[in-house]
């Protein structure tokens, strides 16, 4: 009898124990939103920032996450990228590069609570930015390799590398800044800022690419390139250099080849340092966060993959100062949010139906100039 009582004793202080961490799980995911994530990039321990998303967009901070890795630091987009924190397709895990310790983090998402898996060696040596589809993973490294390397996910979560996965760009100094699966698997799209170029890479079976294709970018200063649900290829534009407001936006259509077909070239966003972008998921509008004017513009997506400016192409202006860079629309498509490195603050805008937005106001408590890339929403 005694026994039996200090078993059951043992049992109900053990769930006890636990029942302030499912709790505090319970409470972080009660949102009635989602989440947002953004990472620090810092050179000494680099983290995830976590925010879960109200009902009506405001974010608020949950907690913050290392990364066991370090970031590269710095001050304004110190990785030059689009992609350095990801969400998988479906939501259910995040990858966060570490720049400064040349490997990459995988943790679970529960709503706005992250799990860590662990990490792994980028095979390069600067990790810049990821992308994924279904159980591949592909990182573009920076650095002195310029290379881009293939990974699988397991049951856990965890990376394993796919051997003879790792592709060189076209030289080792390409500046590689973001790269993007294609709706249905089929290619790996990489920009490079140096040549101003669109690799495109076929899968293979097995999850290896097939040799690069070299394309040029429809104009001056390729940066973050991404894909609609329909298949078709966009590229953000920085411009040329000394150009006062003279960035773009370009589609293109992905032919069995690897090469790029021109649909609407070099659109442009009216606004300074256009690198980054992001589409709605119901594929009908994309937005571009260009940081040298403060703002994000919009463009309409037509059915063949055309660009059309929306309400006067500016459709948000951020505060002064704010040098507005990543962006990330939620799942639902109902929000869209700007990491903004020279404010420290993260922007809130609603998503009208007609594609313009309505800005809800900043969130602040990130650290100004201090080197912060990446965020993601879901």
């Amino acid at each position: 009898m005694f026994k039996t009582t200090r078993i059951l004793l043992s049992a109900a202080l053990a769930i006890g124990a636990a029942l302030p961490a499912l709790s505090q799980v319970e409470n972080d995911n009660n949102t009635g939103g989602g989440a947002v994530f953004a990472m620090t990039n810092n050179a000494d321990r680099n983290e995830i920032i976590s925010y879960k998303r109200s009902a009506d967009g405001w974010l608020t901070e949950v907690h913050r996450y290392w990364t066991e890795g370090r970031g590269s630091g710095g001050t304004t987009d110190p990785l030059g990228s689009q992609g350095s924190l990801t969400l998988s397709q479906d939501r259910s895990l995040l990858f966060a590069v570490n720049a400064g310790s040349g490997n990459i983090s995988v943790f679970r998402v529960l709503g706005a609570v992250l799990q860590f898996v662990g990490k792994v060696p980028c095979g390069g040596s600067e990790p810049v930015a990821v992308a994924q589809y279904r159980d591949l993973v592909y990182v573009v490294n920076g650095g002195g390799t310029s290379d881009v390397v293939g990974f699988r996910i397991e049951k856990s979560g965890a990376l394993k590398v796919i051997a003879g996965s790792t592709e060189f760009l076209s030289t080792g100094s390409a500046g590689p800044a973001s790269l993007a699966f294609s709706p249905d698997g089929q290619f790996l799209l990489v920009t490079e800022k140096t040549t101003n170029s669109v690799d495109a890479f076929h899968v293979q079976i097995g999850g290896t690419l097939a040799p690069i294709v070299v394309n040029p970018s429809a104009g001056p200063g390729a940066f973050a390139v991404t894909f609609t649900p329909g298949g078709t290829a966009l590229v953000a534009e920085t411009g040329p250099a000394g150009g006062t407001n003279a960035s773009a936006i370009s589609s293109y259509s992905v032919q069995p080849n690897g090469k790029l077909s021109d649909v609407s070239t070099s659109v442009p966003t009216l606004a300074a340092a256009t690198c980054w972008l992001e589409v709605t998921p119901n594929g009908k509008f994309v937005y571009t966060s260009n940081a040298g004017s403060g703002s994000v513009s919009g463009f309409a997506i037509g059915a063949n993959g055309a660009l059309t400016p929306v309400s006067g192409t500016i459709v948000a202006t951020n505060p002064t100062g704010s040098t507005n860079l990543d962006l990330a629309i939620t799942a639902d498509g109902k929000f869209l949010y700007t990491l903004n490195s020279g404010t420290g603050t993260v922007s809130i805008f609603a998503i009208n139906s007609d594609g313009t937005l309505t800005n809800l106001g900043d969130v602040a408590g990130l650290s100004a100039d201090a080197g912060i890339n990446g965020i993601a929403a879901n």
